[in-house]
């Protein structure tokens, strides 16, 4: 079975260990472990889960990340969700690798407004403020923020078929001269872009605050699915 008829006959219900395409996740944000002030809180069995974990681990096989080129890109779903700045061999390996056929959901919030236990500064803590000029410009994009909008989370504009996305101080893309060989349509009043890049695919959303840790009513993972069926299947 394919990954994309995985996920497609998958519906609403989790699929089997046998199922489930590889997923590589490279994420600053704390979905993999608990952001904890100290090593044994982080390392204890009983903490639960991100709910976007949860989520993901229900319908593919999770590859952690934390770096791009070592081991190479070997997998066709690739999740970046508010990523480290890219050193610039990662950024032609990214680009090399959807080019040649890979399917990338990015996440890229210009101010992220998510709380984080480390103070500013230490490596550990989520990246505030999303560094990918070079790759997005590569794609014929720019990354724009409105200061003077104002803060909290709502509900950005829906598209006919898609779901409501929560979203926090967002981002807005706008077309930039110089793409190479890459399409894309910028929807959503900007918040998202949808890109061909060679024969790959590119979902972008400039805003992160769908992966803030409650998630009580499962409406996030909701939405969480939604995005990625769009990233990846067909």
């Amino acid at each position: 079975m394919s990954a994309a008829v995985a996920w497609k006959s998958s519906g609403s219900r989790a699929v089997s260990a046998q199922e489930r395409p590889r997923l590589m996740l490279f994420t600053s944000l704390p979905i993999l472990w608990n952001e904890t002030p100290d090593l044994a809180a982080t390392l204890r069995a009983d903490a639960p889960p991100h709910w976007a974990r949860r989520a993901l681990e229900a319908r593919y096989t999770l590859v952690a990340r934390d770096t791009l080129l070592a081991p190479p890109l070997d997998a066709r779903f690739l999740l970046l969700a508010q990523p480290r700045p890219l050193a610039p061999q990662e950024n032609v390996a990214l680009d090399d690798w959807v080019r040649a056929g890979g399917r990338l959901l990015l996440f890229a919030d210009p101010m992220l407004t998510a709380d984080s236990t480390y103070a500013l500064g230490d490596r550990r803590r989520p990246q505030d403020i999303v560094l990918l000029s070079p790759i997005l410009a590569r794609w014929g994009l720019e990354l724009r923020f409105d200061e003077d909008q104002p803060a909290g989370e709502h509900d950005a504009a829906r598209e006919s078929a898609g779901a409501a996305l929560p979203v926090n101080l967002p981002g807005q893309f706008a077309p930039r001269p110089g793409g190479h060989d890459a399409r894309c349509a910028i929807v959503r009043e900007g918040l998202v872009a949808r890109c061909r890049i060679g024969r790959g695919r590119a979902l972008i959303v400039a805003d992160a605050a769908l992966f803030e840790p409650s998630d009580a009513d499962g409406k996030r993972a909701a939405v969480l699915d939604s995005l990625l069926e769009d990233a990846f299947a067909g």
